[in-house]
């Protein structure tokens, strides 16, 4: 496999990946994460899925890149390669398709000029056919929530169906797992805003987040109980826990609509604002528009209104989990087990 995190998604869409990865173990399948930068939590947690990591020195999404990638692929006998990033573009696929080893193209936004992979997936609910207009013949697009690829422990959870409190005071704080712009800590200050009652917060931090010192000391200095869990181990335990989550709008949105748990999505890039946008428009999520600069009284305001009114929050748990199953991964591994069989008769 290949997987890489962009500056955006913190290791986002490695986790992704690894969902992926875990699917296809569960098919009797080995995966191999080449990685042109990585952290070291993140290292040990691929390690301990059973994962191989190939460390790439070079430029992520350069053509060297793409020809390292393609000659530890065909190192390993693999059946598929697959690139997950906004630095993969049309030149990388096609350098990869040189390999003769299909390539797997996970997509957010259709940010590449041409698509030449065997297979484009795009989990979010805007993906449409529309958007990929210019691809080649042979490539097949997987779109839409239908493949939200989710990792085991979320699967685990499949059947547990969320008790939506009236007296509403838990709240998550998400902001990837670097945190350019400290989200964190400016969430947790705007949370003093909120004088109406006590709150419980819990501040998820990465293991390369750089402002940790500045986070400990706003979550010391907070009106509320004020946790801070690094490289959480446990995500489905503290969304289930959770009343509320405020949190960057990536991939783990998926993560919070598979335990039905309100969130208010804070794009911290452009790449993210068309998947919050649709889950915003669909009534699975509510949208902080972030743009630069940090409304924390505006913030605190729509929190405390949003806590008080458990009609609202019944509304949108039912609408996140309506959108997303466990299945998604298994999809996709299906999905390239019937391509790969096919390919097979062909030759």
């Amino acid at each position: 496999m290949r997987a890489d995190a962009s500056v955006a998604m913190g290791t986002g869409h490695v986790m992704r990946c690894l969902a992926l990865a875990q699917a296809w173990q569960d098919a009797g399948g080995e995966c191999t994460f080449a990685m042109a930068e990585t952290t070291p939590a993140l290292a040990r947690r691929l390690k301990n899925e059973g994962m191989e990591i190939e460390n790439l020195a070079v430029a992520g999404g350069s053509l060297e890149d793409a020809q390292k990638t393609g000659s530890i692929a065909l190192k390993k006998n693999a059946a598929w390669i697959v690139a997950d990033g906004y630095h993969f573009g049309a030149d990388y696929q096609k350098a990869i398709r040189q390999s003769k080893i299909p390539l797997l193209f996970i997509d957010d936004n259709a940010h590449a000029d041409r698509y030449d992979a065997d297979v484009v997936l795009n989990q979010n609910a805007h993906a449409n056919e529309s958007l990929y207009t210019v691809k080649e013949a042979h490539t097949r697009l997987l779109l839409g929530p239908r493949y939200v690829m989710l990792r085991r422990e979320f699967t685990e959870w499949r059947e547990w169906k969320r008790k939506v409190r009236e007296a509403a005071s838990r709240i998550l704080i998400v902001a990837g797992g670097s945190d350019p712009e400290n989200i964190t800590r400016q969430v947790i200050e705007a949370l003093d805003g909120v004088a109406e009652s006590e709150l419980e917060l819990v501040a998820v931090v990465g293991g390369s987040n750089p402002h940790l010192a500045e986070i400990e000391e706003a979550a010391a200095r907070s009106r509320h109980s004020c946790r801070l869990v690094r490289d959480a181990a446990n995500m489905p335990d503290l969304m289930a826990w959770a009343d509320l989550a405020i949190s960057a709008a990536g991939s783990i949105c998926w993560e919070f609509c598979a335990l039905g748990l309100p969130a208010f999505l804070i794009p911290v890039a452009s790449n993210q604002n068309a998947a919050a946008e649709s889950l915003q428009t669909l009534g699975a999520a509510k949208v902080f528009s972030w743009g630069g600069q940090f409304r924390r009284e505006e913030l605190s305001r729509e929190v405390v209104a949003l806590l008080a009114s458990i009609s609202e929050r019944e509304s949108l748990s039912q609408r996140t989990q309506a959108l997303v199953d466990t299945e998604g991964a298994s999809r996709v591994v299906a999905a390239l087990s019937a391509q790969s069989a096919a390919r097979r008769r062909e030759l």
